[in-house]
């Protein structure tokens, strides 16, 4: 006998798709449209097919982009991810103590972005800043608007600063649960540190690793607040990252149609990265049950 199924729930998230209907796909259909089209005003527009594209792929310019910004978004992935989970584990887990923690973890998460990039602008001078005063004193020439490498080197100081809780917060949700049988059994076997981490702790955090990896990925590839405020995509172009060529060239320069065209590749190359990202920590966690199993 086939169990009749009631499907009368999912009119409980037809008003969610609705309004993503409208926020996203909406928007998204009139990007496509400017896209293949070139427009001098509302009642004016020429269809180019794939001009604009072939125009965004062969920019010197967005390829300089492209480069600096897998620069910065795998720079900074390989210092918060780590860091992130070297926290977790040295943070207390009971008492006090580890409320006090977990507020002061999360501080800098609730602060806005546009306002990071302005306290670090004002951390970074030279004479009221703290750091820029402290490192001129010691006799280096520290100027973020004229060293591309100060510049950099702030930009990732200041993301790592900004987002390593993230990663944290989500790494030590992972450890709280964990079971204590694990480490009971660890125990008996006199395991040591390592070995804890590396068979029982780092397994069961491969999927809040997944969750954070991919939403560090995917905002850092998209910053744009925090390094326009700090060096204005200076010094030159040095740290001028796609979302900021992109907005130059929609807002500043109106080009609708090679904007529109340069966002779906922008777009595109997130989901790609974001697909490559997720396969190869699934695929790690695959490893390791196998490795667990044998």
């Amino acid at each position: 006998m086939n169990k009749v199924q009631n499907n009368r729930a999912w009119w409980l998230i037809l008003p969610m798709l609705l309004l993503v209907a409208f926020s996203a796909i909406i928007p998204l259909m009139t990007v496509v449209n400017y896209s293949v089209q070139d427009v001098f005003d509302a009642n004016t527009r020429f269809f180019t097919g794939a001009e604009w594209f072939q125009q965004m792929l062969n920019d010197p310019e967005l390829h300089a982009a492209v480069l600096r910004q897998f620069a910065f978004s795998l720079t900074v992935l390989a210092i918060e991810v780590p860091l992130g989970i070297g926290i977790a584990l040295i943070m207390p887990k009971k008492g006090w103590q580890a409320s006090a923690v977990l507020i002061l973890v999360t501080m800098p998460l609730l602060i806005p972005w546009n306002v990071v990039g302005s306290i670090w602008q004002i951390f970074t001078r030279g004479d009221i800043g703290l750091m820029g005063w402290s490192l001129r004193e010691l006799g280096y020439g520290y100027n973020i608007t004229a060293s591309p490498v100060d510049a950099w080197v702030t930009i990732i100081l200041m993301d790592v600063w900004h987002w390593t809780p993230l990663i944290a917060l989500l790494c030590y949700s992972g450890l709280r649960s964990i079971p204590d049988a694990y480490y009971q059994a660890a125990r008996i076997d006199r395991a040591s540190r390592w070995a804890v981490f590396r068979y029982i702790q780092l397994p069961k955090l491969t999927n809040v690793l997944v969750i954070g990896v991919l939403l560090r990925f995917m905002h850092s590839f998209m910053i744009y607040a925090e390094p326009f405020v700090l060096t204005g995509g200076g010094p030159g172009s040095s740290t001028t990252f796609l979302s900021q060529s992109l907005t130059t060239m929609a807002i500043g320069q109106q080009d609708l149609g090679p904007s529109a065209a340069f966002s779906l590749i922008y777009f595109l190359i997130i989901l790609l990265v974001s697909w490559v990202f997720y396969t190869a920590i699934m695929n790690m966690q695959k490893d390791n049950k196998k490795e667990g199993e044998a």
